[in-house]
C-alpha cells in the first residue's frame, strides 16, 4: 500500500509568514518562518505589497519546506493569510496597487458611514451577519473608487492573501466562503452566496470570484508556478481562508460552542455555531467547514499593549511576568482599559482611548503589568458575554497564540472570565491549520481530534474570581464614564497629525 502523502501549509501573517511540512496524522515534520515589513504610509493606513511580501514569503517558504521532504510525495498544500483585505488586481492578476488591510485600516471611515445609511443598519446585519466597520471590505472598494478612480477603473479581479497565492500556483479566480462573507455588505450570509445587487452597488463593475469552502481543492499548480516554487506541477491546491479560521482548525475548533481565544499583538475570539446569530458588536460569519457559521470577535490591543510597557519600563517579559505574579488580583486598586489604539468588538469604537485608573505614587510597574493582563482579560470576558447574548454559547475554550507562553496571562484570563481554557501542543498554528484543511481537501482523512491534542488546562481560582467579579463592572462603567472626554483627546490626537 502507497504510503499517504504529505501536505503543506503556509499563512502569510502580518508581521511574518509561516509554514509547515506535515504527515496525514499531524506529525510536523518540518518549519519555516519568514518575517516582512507592513507599511503605514498615512496614519490609520496599513497596507502590504502582493508581490514582495505575500508570494516572496510564499516562494521562500515553499522552497524550504519542499526541500524538507526530501522526495516523499506531497499530497496537497492550503494557504491562508490576513484578512479580510482588498488587493485589486488586472485581469491577469497583476496587482494594481498595495493590498489594504484588514479592521487595522481605518481610512473608510466616511465610506462606512455613508454604506451603513445607504443600506440600513438593520438590513446589513440581518442580510450580511455583521455591521459595518474597519474590518468590512465593502467601504473600502468604495474609498478605492473615490480616491483612486484610475486603479478602480483599471481593476478586474478582487483578492485577498489567501486568494491572491491560489491565483499565482492555479490561475483560478476563486474566494473562499469564510473570506466572502467579510466582505460586507457584498456576501448574503444566509443564501451563503454574493449579494449581486448589492456588490454591484458597493464595487460596481468588479467581477466577484467563485466561491469555495477550505476544504475543497479548486485547481493543480501550474507548471510556471512549480518552476518557481519548487512545488510539483498538478499538485492539488485548496481554496485557503483567513488566517484566524486556520488556526482554529488548527486545534479542532470545529463544533458548536467550541471557542477559540488567541492570544497575540491583538486578541482574536471564534466561536463556532450551528446557525447564524448576528450580533450587532460582533462579527457574524461563515465557518471554515461546510455547514457551519462563525460568531468572531477582536480586541484593537492587547499582546501590544505588554510590548509598549516592556519598551517603557526598559525590562524583558520573564522579568515583568514574575514580579506581576506576586501581585494580587486587582493589581492593589488599579483598573486598565486597554483601548490604546481604540476597539474593535463589541464597542467598534476606534477613538476610544487606553485608560489606568486609581494611579497612586505606591504603584510600581509590576501592578501596572498585571493591570494590563487583567483589563485585557474583562475584555475578554465582555467579548464572551456578547456572544452569549447573541444566543451563542461557548463549550470549551481553547487558547493559542504566543501570549499562552508563561502561564500567568491565561490564568488571569480562566480567573476573571471562570471559564477552563485548553491548551493545545501546537499554539501557534494557522499553518498548522492550513495542512490540516489540506489533508481534508484531498481525501487524506485525519484525526481532526488527534491532529493537535491538548497539552494542559487552565482551570480559574475561585478566590481570585470573587475579586475579579468585584471589579468588573467598574471595567465596564469606566468606558461609559469617560467615552466624552476619550474623544475629545482622539480628535486633538488626529488633528495633530
Amino acid at each position: 500500500m502507497a504510503e499517504p502523502g504529505l501536505v503543506l501549509g503556509i499563512d502569510i501573517g502580518t508581521s511574518s509568514s509561516k509554514g509547515v511540512l506535515a504527515d496525514a496524522g499531524g506529525k510536523i515534520l518540518a518549519r519555516a518562518s519568514v518575517p516582512h515589513e507592513t507599511s503605514s504610509p498615512r496614519p490609520g493606513w496599513f497596507e502590504h505589497d502582493a508581490e514582495r511580501v505575500w508570494w516572496a514569503d510564499f516562494l521562500a517558504l515553499s522552497r524550504e519546506l519542499v526541500a524538507a521532504a526530501d522526495g516523499r510525495k506531497l499530497a496537497g498544500v492550503a494557504v491562508s493569510g490576513i484578512g479580510p483585505v482588498l488587493l485589486p488586481a488586472d485581469a491577469d492578476g497583476r496587482p494594481l496597487r498595495p493590498a489594504i488591510l484588514y479592521g487595522v485600516d481605518t481610512r473608510a471611515g466616511r465610506e462606512i458611514a455613508e454604506l451603513t445609511a445607504e443600506f440600513g443598519a438593520e438590513s446589513i446585519v440581518d442580510r450580511a451577519g455583521t455591521a459595518l466597520s474597519s474590518q468590512a471590505v465593502g467601504p473600502k472598494w468604495r474609498w478605492l473608487a473615490r480616491h483612486e478612480p484610475g486603479v478602480f477603473d483599471r481593476t478586474s479581479l478582487f483578492l485577498m492573501a489567501s486568494s491572491y497565492l491560489v491565483h499565482r500556483l492555479t490561475g483560478e479566480y476563486v474566494l473562499d466562503h469564510h473570506s466572502a462573507s467579510q466582505c460586507d455588505p457584498m456576501y448574503d450570509l444566509r443564501a451563503g452566496d454574493w449579494a449581486h445587487d448589492w456588490a454591484e452597488r458597493v464595487a460596481p463593475g468588479i467581477e466577484l470570484p467563485r466561491l469555495a469552502w477550505p476544504t475543497e481543492v479548486v485547481g493543480t499548480v501550474s507548471a510556471a508556478a512549480a518552476s518557481e516554487t519548487g512545488l510539483p506541477q498538478g499538485l492539488p491546491v485548496t481554496a485557503g481562508t483567513v488566517d484566524a479560521w486556520a488556526e482554529a482548525a488548527s486545534v479542532g475548533v470545529r463544533d458548536p460552542g467550541d471557542t477559540m481565544v488567541m492570544y497575540g499583538t491583538t486578541m482574536f475570539l471564534i466561536q463556532v455555531l450551528a446557525d447564524p446569530r448576528p450580533h450587532t458588536g460582533l462579527w457574524t460569519t461563515q465557518g471554515a467547514f461546510p455547514g457551519t457559521y462563525s460568531l468572531a470577535a477582536g480586541m484593537a490591543t492587547s499582546g501590544s499593549i505588554t510590548d509598549w510597557l516592556r519598551k517603557l519600563v526598559g525590562s524583558d517579559y520573564a522579568a515583568l511576568v514574575g514580579e506581576a505574579a506576586g501581585v494580587p488580583a486587582g493589581s492593589r486598586g488599579l483598573l486598565t482599559l486597554p483601548y490604546f489604539a481604540g476597539e474593535r468588538t463589541p464597542l467598534f469604537d476606534p477613538d476610544a482611548r487606553g485608560i489606568i485608573a486609581g494611579l497612586t505614587l505606591g504603584h510600581g510597574r509590576a501592578e501596572l503589568y498585571r493591570a494590563a493582563l487583567e483589563g485585557i482579560a474583562y475584555g475578554v470576558r465582555h467579548n464572551l458575554e456578547a456572544m452569549d447574548a447573541s444566543g451563542g454559547r461557548a463549550g470549551r475554550l481553547v487558547a493559542v497564540g504566543g501570549g499562552t507562553q508563561g502561564g500567568l496571562w491565561t490564568q488571569i484570563v480562566s480567573d476573571v472570565t471562570g471559564m477552563d481554557q485548553q491548551v493545545p501542543v501546537e499554539t501557534i498554528g494557522a499553518a498548522l491549520g492550513d495542512a490540516l484543511l489540506a489533508a481534508v481537501a484531498v481525501g487524506l482523512e485525519p484525526d481532526i481530534a488527534a491532529w493537535n491534542p491538548v497539552r494542559s488546562t487552565v482551570e480559574p481560582d475561585a478566590e481570585r474570581r470573587a475579586v475579579y467579579d468585584d471589579f468588573y463592572p467598574h471595567y465596564r462603567a469606566l468606558y461609559s464614564s469617560t467615552v466624552g472626554v476619550a474623544h475629545f483627546l482622539a480628535e486633538r490626537q488626529n488633528s495633530a497629525g
